[in-house]
């Protein structure tokens, strides 16, 4: 009995502590709160109206971002408060964690988030470490915020009165000092409890519990608002900042004028249909389209493409091999970067990858009307089918940006369907086979048109597959090999299902990888060429469109090109082309690998930093063995030029954050294919 009464007596203490450091923290909750509204007042007229639907949608993402923001800035203090020392209850020790506590945070969360206030009318962003760059590099952003400060007085007011409650409110809070005299028992509970508080402290940070979830970015803020515009007002500034720390200003390098550079490229795009594609179009038109983003599916894989390598194998493909038979095939298709989030802004919107990845950049938080935007305004159902947890790979953020309405996830699969070794994997979750027969069941349901994504898991690490299929499939020669045959395996099962819908034969079937797999087999895979060398074909049941193409493309191309299927004659903007019909833009992958830019073309590959070309290899050197010197040098420095203009295209519309179509400075000469 004394045990237990004295079990209960710690607990109430740590009850105790543990509601000071909470009342404590609160009151950052509520002066971010208030920051958050003036800065909505102030800038309506930019961010919008506010509907009653969306508030409560905006209240949950402003209290996901205010964590990862107040944890941010007061871990030190935090674990100070809870560290198993007796020394913590003495007048000093409470001395210096008020000092913590009030200037770190008068800094980070009060001076921070007011003065972006004035400055979001400026610049339209959040502040965030590019910021910091910029003012390095001495240019008129210190003006800009010196002259706020003045125009904006009241605003110093604010800052006063904020920190003055603050430090009212903290001396208010009761500092409740339980002594326990007992040593062992007292560092006992209380390193337990600053554990369970660290493990809390850290998922508060990366957004959630589970394996599969990946650090906030920026981008996430758009799961929980309609417009990206609004993204921006349930960001705070310690996170903004904190989050894009490793990430430099954009830099926009300035090779030509910005009318030269509009010539030579342009991600402005206006169709002109003409000659033999009309009839592609015409017959493609209103068709559905379920575009599968097929994990680390590399090009190596595959027997159809690789039969050389493959000579007394079977690949690791067999059912896409035998749809390739009867589809339009690219062979020389490239990924544009090598992550997955890298995937989906290339796949879907057209908008690439080099240095820094396109959505942990604040300017990705910007309006985009992506391939599923565009269709949607067409009349098609849009969708995207994933089966881990809900947001835990940010995918969700990047596809509701580009024009994606309805998601479906684990969770959605788990409410209707069996949960067992062989259908849900633990780390990161539904098996593809399972996750796909659900898919036919929603899209058996769907109105038509629809656009549909699917992003599978299976043939990603751990490299697991259900216990039911291990026997049933090849091991591999790499990791992968075994998850990437059960993934074609369950494509194999799902095609034999929809073949009977009534929608199957109206359907556009496009296939490409996210990115090639980091184990690689054959020695071309090996080779930064050949490391994105990726899966990509179109099947369309009715066997209208065939044919083998050999031209250099991409994952940016897979926009342009479905548009151009489906008969769309409205301009867009996009940093592909068109395959089948367009002539402004050279035929041509640009990823970056190795610190270089990789400019692949249809007949050699060549790799440029940020000042000149370094290296060249040809096509025909599949081991990029032997550097091609001063080979063809009109048409190297062709490339060079149409590189470099790419490059300042590309980062010149980051700068602006404008990845929507507008009339170009001028259009673009045709190019050679």
């Amino acid at each position: 009995m004394k045990h237990f009464q004295f079990l209960i007596f710690n607990f109430q203490f740590l009850k105790t502590e543990l509601t000071t450091l909470v009342l404590r923290l609160s009151l950052l909750y509520i002066i971010i709160s208030i920051t958050q509204i003036i800065f909505y007042f102030y800038n309506q007229s930019l961010l919008g109206e506010i509907s009653a639907s969306e508030l409560p949608h905006l209240v949950r993402g402003a209290l996901v971002f205010d964590t990862i923001s107040i944890v941010y800035i007061n871990c030190l203090f935090i674990v100070l408060s809870l560290v198993p020392l007796r020394v913590r209850s003495c007048a000093v020790y409470q001395k210096v964690l008020f000092l913590i506590f009030i200037i770190s945070n008068s800094l980070a969360i009060i001076v921070l988030n007011v003065s972006d206030i004035v400055y979001y009318s400026f610049t339209q962003k959040r502040f965030t470490s590019e910021e910091f760059h910029f003012l390095q590099e001495n240019t008129n952003n210190a003006g800009i915020l010196w002259q706020a400060a003045l125009d904006n007085w009241w605003l110093l007011a604010v800052v006063v009165l904020l920190i003055g409650a603050m430090v009212f409110a903290y001396k208010k809070i009761p500092n409740y000092h339980i002594s326990i005299k007992k040593t062992f028992p007292y560092y006992a509970i209380n390193t337990v409890i600053l554990c369970i508080m660290i493990y809390l402290c850290i998922a508060a940070v990366r957004g959630g519990f589970g394996h599969g979830v990946r650090p906030y970015t920026l981008s996430n803020a758009v799961n929980y608002t309609q417009t990206p515009q609004k993204a921006n007002l349930i960001l705070s500034n310690p996170f903004c900042v904190l989050r894009t720390m490793r990430h430099k200003g954009i830099d926009v390098p300035h090779y030509f004028s910005e009318e030269e550079t509009a010539q030579i490229f342009s991600p402005f795009h206006t169709p002109q249909h003409s000659g033999k594609n009309m009839a592609s179009r015409a017959s493609a038109s209103g068709k559905n389209v379920v575009l599968f983003v097929l994990e680390s599916f590399s090009k190596e894989h595959s027997k159809f493409y690789n039969p050389e390598v493959y000579k007394n194998h079977s690949g690791f493909t067999p059912f896409l091999d035998s749809l390739m038979q009867h589809s339009y095939v690219f062979t020389n298709a490239f990924s544009n970067g090598l992550k997955s989030i890298e995937a989906l802004p290339s796949i879907l919107a057209s908008i690439p990858s080099y240095e820094t990845s396109f959505v942990l950049l604040p300017q990705s938080l910007s309006t985009i009307k992506g391939l599923p935007y565009m269709l949607e305004q067409k009349g098609y159902t849009t969708s995207f089918f994933c089966g881990a947890d809900r947001n835990s790979m940010g995918f969700e953020a990047i596809a509701s940006q580009v024009g994606i309405s309805q998601f479906f996830t684990r969770e959605d699969y788990e409410r209707s369907y069996p949960v067992n070794k062989n259908t849900v994997e633990p780390l990161w979750g539904v098996f593809d086979a399972p996750f796909y027969q659900f898919m036919a069941d929603e899209l058996h349901r769907m109105p038509e048109p629809f656009f549909a994504t699917v992003f599978n898991l299976t043939s990603h690490h751990p490299f697991v597959v259900p216990a039911d299929y291990e026997n049933k499939l090849p091991k591999g020669f790499t990791k992968v090999q075994q998850p990437v045959a059960y993934t074609d395996r369950a494509l194999q099962e799902l095609f034999a299902r929809i073949q009977h819908e009534p929608w199957y034969e109206n359907t556009l079937f496009v296939f490409i990888a996210d990115h090639p797999a980091g184990d690689k087999y054959s020695d071309y895979a090996k080779t930064p060429k050949g490391s994105t060398a990726i899966f990509y074909f179109i099947y369309t049941p009715s066997h209208e469109l065939q044919g083998i193409n050999t031209t250099v493309t991409q994952q940016l191309d897979v926009m342009p090109t479905l548009l151009g299927l489906l008969g769309n004659t409205e301009p867009y903007f996009s940093f592909g082309r068109d395959v089948f019909n367009d002539t402004m833009q050279m035929p041509m992958a640009v990823n970056y690998v190795n610190q270089l830019y990789q400019s692949i073309t249809d007949s050699a590959t060549y790799y440029f930093d940020r000042k000149s070309l370094l290296m060249a290899y040809s096509a025909n050197d599949s081991l990029q063995q032997k550097k091609i010197v001063n080979h063809d040098l009109e048409h190297q420095k062709h490339i060079e030029r149409y590189t470099r203009a790419l490059l300042q295209s590309y980062y010149s519309q980051l700068a602006k954050k404008e990845f929507v179509f507008h009339n170009p400075l001028t259009t673009p000469k045709t190019v050679n294919k």
